[in-house]
């Protein structure tokens, strides 16, 4: 493992906790499912206020397999995509009640069988569910990473496996759960607290900018 690696990782664990954290509210396997299915281009805080009355008029696997696509759409309208995400939550519950017996499966091939269900949610359930080392590359862990020069590309499953590459594993959902929080604190999409962050001496970007300014 590359020294400049696990000097980031070991700042990352010195300024954010070490703890496991989901930042999407579920109390069962499936509500993580279908809050995941809903946190597509929506703040997790956004999410959490939906599924809170969202989770208690669809209480089971079977009620939300039956729900009616119109209902479902208005009751899911403010995280966006709402046209979508209500059909793909329809069918990914008729297919967990019919092939898995309304079980989350922990397979990446399974859960990725299911409607709306790419890789980034998959690795969402079987981190924070089955605790399997996972690697979730959300819009946080794209644009971070690419930052402190873990990655150039933009695919997110090119990155998952770049990183998956660059990390050891008992930090491989550490890591999301770390980045998000940096990248909603210090690191954010626009106007980043560069001067301030404690990983600029890392930062590719960073010493970019600062080049560019020396040679100006």
């Amino acid at each position: 493992m590359k020294k400049r690696t696990l000097e980031i990782l070991a700042q990352l664990d010195a300024h954010f906790s070490t703890e496991y954290k989901c930042y999407l509210n579920f109390e069962t396997p499936w509500q993580l499912l279908i809050a995941t299915i809903l946190s597509a281009q929506c703040t997790d805080a956004r999410v959490n206020m939906v599924t809170e009355a969202l989770f208690k008029k669809y209480d089971s696997v079977e009620k939300f397999a039956n729900a009616n696509l119109k209902e479902l759409e208005q009751d899911i309208k403010s995280t966006g995509f709402y046209h979508n995400k209500a059909k793909n939550i329809i069918a990914c519950s008729q297919k967990l009640l019919e092939d898995f017996k309304g079980e989350v499966p922990s397979d990446m091939d399974k859960l990725t069988s299911l409607a709306g269900v790419g890789r980034k949610t998959a690795n969402v359930i079987r981190g924070n569910i089955f605790h399997e080392p996972s690697i979730v590359v959300d819009t946080h862990v794209k644009r971070i990473s690419k930052r402190l020069g873990f990655t150039k590309e933009e695919d997110p499953e090119k990155i998952e496996y770049e990183l998956m590459k660059e990390l050891p594993r008992d930090h491989w959902i550490l890591y999301n759960i770390q980045i998000i929080a940096f990248g909603r604190t210090i690191c954010m999409a626009r106007n980043p607290r560069c001067e301030e962050c404690f990983l600029n001496s890392h930062c590719v970007e960073y010493k970019n900018k600062q080049t560019k300014r020396k040679s100006t």
